[in-house]
């Protein structure tokens, strides 16, 4: 399995949302070789969730998980939390007030 780097990942996310004319931003710029990824989704009501990939050594792959769901503000305290942890992460925002992040598509878990 090839793994991309964090930089390549990224780039390739946000591109593939714009071919889906999901809104997604670059919120905060991470390692560009092993940064964590955390991807915020705001589905513009108030309300957001968080994302995170988690790498399974055993399976050789990624999944996305959800880390959090409530009100946006939170999740952006969350998100501050974390950042505090770990300056080397990268956050993306997409707003879509249907939901959609993509991370389900297989092409995304790598």
């Amino acid at each position: 399995v090839i793994r991309l780097t964090a930089d390549m990942w990224v780039s390739a996310y946000l591109a593939r949302l714009r071919v889906e004319a999901i809104p997604a931003f670059l919120i905060c710029k991470g390692d560009a070789t092993a940064g964590a990824v955390m991807v915020k989704l705001a589905t513009m009501n108030g309300q957001a969730e968080l994302w995170a990939r988690r790498f399974d050594f055993a399976s050789d792959s990624s999944k996305w998980d959800r880390v959090e769901t409530g009100a946006e503000a939170d999740i952006d305290a969350c998100i501050s939390r974390e950042r505090g942890r770990d300056p080397d992460l990268w956050v993306i925002e997409v707003e879509d007030p249907k939901g959609r992040t993509l991370l389900d598509q297989d092409d995304l878990t790598r």
